[in-house]
């Protein structure tokens, strides 16, 4: 019903959100991550949005990115997911940590999210993997489109281990120059790391 809303924000604690646009203030539900994107009253913003409505529910819930608001879709498909445990999940660490956690299966990491129990991170992983992957396998550089097998495969281990992707893929397409093999391009790009 309603994609974003532009406005200014007049309050901002916990996980609540008011942007005012036209003489109206929506509460909106947000995660962490968003509300600190978003924390600043007076600022103008633009949140987009998700209407969640049940028989006895209306709620609206925003998002800082749309990133942010496609996986928060993902995850209340999820039976067992509500919009609260979304919105906490997407709160427990930053969108690329999370997004990597779920295509690498995880559950570890995805478990110490408040709130977040195993089995409930094992139902995620499962329901959600490939997803992601082919979300992350679109978002790779052209360099990497071109690089082979092995290449890919250390700059995505590069990227789990916390490297931009920008900085992996550069750092693994100086090491292939001299170096072959997943794990020796590896192996020296943990030898260049500060």
């Amino acid at each position: 019903m309603y994609n974003y809303i532009i406005g200014k924000v007049t309050y901002a604690m916990g996980n609540t959100l008011v942007v005012e646009n036209n003489g109206i203030g929506y509460e909106i539900g947000v995660s962490a991550t968003t509300l600190y994107d978003c924390c600043t009253p007076g600022e103008i913003v633009k949140i987009y949005t998700y209407l969640y409505v049940r028989e006895d529910t209306f709620a609206l819930y925003g998002f800082s990115k749309l990133e942010e608001k496609t996986l928060f879709l993902r995850l209340i498909d999820i039976s067992g997911v509500g919009p609260k445990l979304a919105m906490q999940i997407l709160g427990g660490m930053d969108l690329n940590s999370l997004t990597v956690a779920i295509a690498t299966g995880d559950i570890k990491t995805l478990s110490k999210i408040k709130g977040l129990g195993k089995k409930t991170a094992e139902l995620i992983v499962v329901s959600m993997r490939d997803q992601v992957s082919a979300d992350m396998a679109c978002a790779i550089s052209p360099l990497e489109k071109y690089a082979d097998k092995d290449q890919s495969e250390a700059v995505f281990a590069l990227v789990s281990l916390g490297m931009s992707n920008t900085e992996a893929v550069k750092l693994v397409a100086e090491i292939a120059k001299t170096t072959s093999g997943l794990e020796n391009i590896i192996r020296e790009a943990l030898k260049r790391l500060p």
